[in-house]
């Protein structure tokens, strides 16, 4: 996805987020900062790419600040939020066995992204209105057709908590005899799931675990390891969650191949680039 206007003002407060947890040194913040500022005015432009921007911000605030994971205590926050509404959630489930009601539950817990909606929202409330509202693009008959046709599926996640709700899904998908892959950050990036994370929950009893290779927002084509590459090339299907991978995935050419974004529109730009209202929930298939 390419930047929007109202990008810059989001990396400027989605870095500041993050230096004030990643360290206490008011005068290396400032430096920081700078060197932030310095790098928007060089990679912001019309035709940049949103995710490739957002991750060079917070590979400089991780190096500079010597803190390789400033939203680990958000990341445990976010795993305690999802906990506590996963019975609401299997409530929701109980004796409905349409796919479209467990693609809405892992759409809810997209919800739980502090670094798209800053840390001191309420969560609960906002999972909860948005279990209840429609999709706003929904594909899913799509998506039902083509695990028909398929025996592999990639699946791309996305946060840390949200990644219980993944669980739910998959299990649902492998119900169509498809083998799913989960691909997770190899580092820590953001409130982003890494692969030790997915073994906490036991996703790897129910799907195979690999990482991307790197610590990108979403997936970066050119950054990933040759090997995720392949096997992003190869898959026969992928499903993708949040908005850092619908901001990768979007530029990449797939030759035809079906690739599904699931995701809540928690920024203007792109709900504009999907074309749909903020705060919508979607089932996208990409053209």
């Amino acid at each position: 996805m390419k930047v929007y206007y109202e990008c810059a003002p989001c990396f400027l407060r989605q870095a500041k987020e993050a230096l004030d947890l990643a360290c206490d040194d008011e005068d290396l913040k400032i430096e920081i900062m700078s060197e932030i500022t310095v790098l928007l005015g060089s990679k912001f432009y019309k035709g940049a790419v949103s995710n490739v921007i957002g991750t060079s911000i917070h590979r400089l605030i991780k190096e500079k600040t010597g803190n390789k994971d400033p939203y680990y205590e958000i990341k445990k926050r976010g795993n305690e939020i999802a906990g506590s509404f996963l019975p609401k959630i299997m409530d929701f489930l109980d004796g409905d066995d349409d796919l479209e009601i467990f693609v809405k539950a892992a759409i809810v817990g997209n919800l739980i992204d502090f670094a798209a909606l800053g840390i001191n929202f309420d969560p609960l409330t906002l999972m909860i209105e948005t279990f209840n509202s429609p999709l706003a693009i929904n594909h899913v008959k799509k998506l039902e057709n083509d695990l028909k046709s398929v025996k592999t599926v990639l699946y791309l996640a996305d946060n840390t908590g949200e990644i219980l709700f993944d669980k739910l899904l998959i299990s649902k998908l492998i119900e169509y005899d498809v083998e799913v892959t989960v691909a997770l950050k190899e580092k820590p990036i953001l409130n982003d799931a890494c692969i030790e994370d997915a073994y906490q929950i036991g996703l790897d009893q129910i799907a195979k675990l690999v990482t991307t290779g790197t610590d990108s927002i979403g997936v970066i084509y050119s950054q990933v390891s040759p090997e995720f590459r392949r096997m992003m090339d190869e898959s026969e299907l992928i499903i993708s969650k949040g908005l850092g991978n619908y901001e990768g995935l979007s530029e990449i050419k797939f030759n035809k191949k079906p690739v599904f974004c699931l995701l809540n529109t928690k920024c203007e730009p792109t709900a504009l680039d999907i074309g749909v209202n903020k705060g919508s929930n979607v089932m996208l298939k990409l053209k």
